[in-house]
């Protein structure tokens, strides 16, 4: 599983290039940085005495940093035979400095990079989520192989190896139990907050790689977490087809699905961004056919260039997305992208799977009924000294219940 997180980084630092001298986040901060510098550059003409010049600096400040990402991804679009929105973002902005509007061009790209930034941030954070699953599973194993015991990666893990796992440490493969008994907490698999009973298998030596329906009495999943006894199990998947393998797939999946809107945008803008490039190439040429100089068909080109500039359609979805996703988040409720974030919009009816998510899923103590005749005090007692033996869940809810609440509980006894 290790091995597979750093693939997984490498791919996002090769694939994005919006990493700089301030670490993966730079194009946040150069989009910050334009803002400020046109900013300041609008906030200086107002100033009497000084001269244009400096807030024309500032708009050039303000035109590098936020146009910096968006001329190399204009570049790299180019050089692959394609027009995209960045190309005519860059294309407009250029046209309003031709013109004269720099504090427009700067705000073209201030805004425009601002919406690429926080939609890459977003992407981001949902790729550590995933590098965060991976991690789930240890990367070693302790396995017994010629009757010695010996740490290898997850990796080398064959079908049919005997792996030993501690208490309180976690599983590093799918298998099924042949040694032991206890709890494991398969929370972070299954979602199940209540640590989940398992018994070992009545025939050891059988081979269930092949087996679908293996009780869950007696199967455990990579990523879970023993519990207070130590147990030998038996791999059937390997670390590339376990069931952690599978959910960061899945999750991966998930977060590359565009909703309906994103796949819209996507299909307008490869016909509407060569459209206005050709038409302001042909207004560039109208006084070829109309009486009037050169200048005038040029200014009213860049003209209609900036006013055709898809800035709202550029930023709006991907900030809508991010924004709803980001309040869901403070809810504790997990989208995973945006098409399921536009579906939620349709929806007649919602399923909800109750422990864990609608209730705390954690067992508690809440009265307790002796027998007729039974001293209270000394079966409460009691019942915390057998219990504390114990960390089965259910034992620790009777011995923290016991402790928290001792008059209560005894309150709430039946008078005799």
């Amino acid at each position: 599983m290790e091995s597979n997180a750093e693939k997984h980084k490498e791919g996002e630092s090769h694939d994005d290039g919006h990493g700089g001298i301030f670490g993966p986040n730079t194009e946040l901060y150069f989009a910050i940085l334009s803002g400020a510098l046109l900013g300041a550059g609008y906030g200086l003409t107002f100033v009497g005495g000084l001269s244009p010049w400096i807030s024309t600096g500032l708009y050039f400040g303000a035109y590098f940093f936020g146009g910096f990402f968006t001329t190399k991804e204009a570049v790299e679009n180019v050089r692959k035979g394609t027009f995209e929105i960045d190309s005519l973002m860059l294309v407009a902005a250029i046209g309003a400095g031709i013109l004269g509007e720099w504090a427009e061009g700067a705000l073209l790209l201030f805004l425009f990079s601002l919406g690429h930034a926080l939609e890459h941030y977003a992407m981001a954070r949902a790729r550590k989520s995933i590098e965060a699953l991976a991690n789930l599973a240890p990367p070693v194993a302790l396995v017994k192989r010629d009757g010695k015991e010996q740490e290898i990666p997850v990796e080398q893990l064959e079908l049919g190896d005997v792996i030993i796992v501690k208490p309180n440490s976690k599983v590093p493969a799918d298998g099924v139990l042949v040694k032991g008994e206890g709890s494991v907490n398969q929370a972070p698999i299954t979602g199940e907050s209540v640590p989940v009973d398992k018994k070992a298998v009545s025939d050891p030596d059988r081979d269930y790689a092949a087996e679908k329906n293996i009780p869950a009495e007696n199967r455990v999943f990579a990523g879970s977490i023993n519990g207070y006894a130590a147990l030998e199990i038996k791999v059937i998947r390997k670390a590339e087809d376990s069931t952690i393998a599978r959910l960061i797939k899945l999750v991966n999946e998930a977060e590359q699905q565009k909703s309906p809107t994103q796949l819209f945008t996507d299909r307008f803008e490869k016909i509407f961004v060569p459209s206005v490039l050709i038409l302001v190439g042909l207004l560039c040429l109208a006084f070829l056919v109309v009486d009037e100089p050169f200048s005038k068909s040029f200014y009213r080109a860049m003209s209609v260039l900036v006013a055709a500039s898809p800035c709202a359609l550029a930023i709006s979805t991907p900030s809508a997305v991010l924004s709803g996703v980001a309040r869901a988040a403070r809810g504790g409720v997990l989208v995973k992208g945006g098409k399921p974030l536009e579906d939620l919009g349709s929806l007649e009816a919602v399923a909800f799977d109750k422990t864990g998510t609608l209730t705390e899923g954690k067992p508690k103590l809440t009265n307790v009924l002796p027998l007729e005749g039974t001293d209270e005090k000394q079966f409460l007692q009691e019942a915390m000294a057998v219990e504390k033996q114990s960390d089965h869940p259910l034992a620790k809810a009777i011995v923290n219940g016991i402790k928290k609440n001792t008059q209560i509980l005894l309150l709430q006894m039946p008078q005799k």
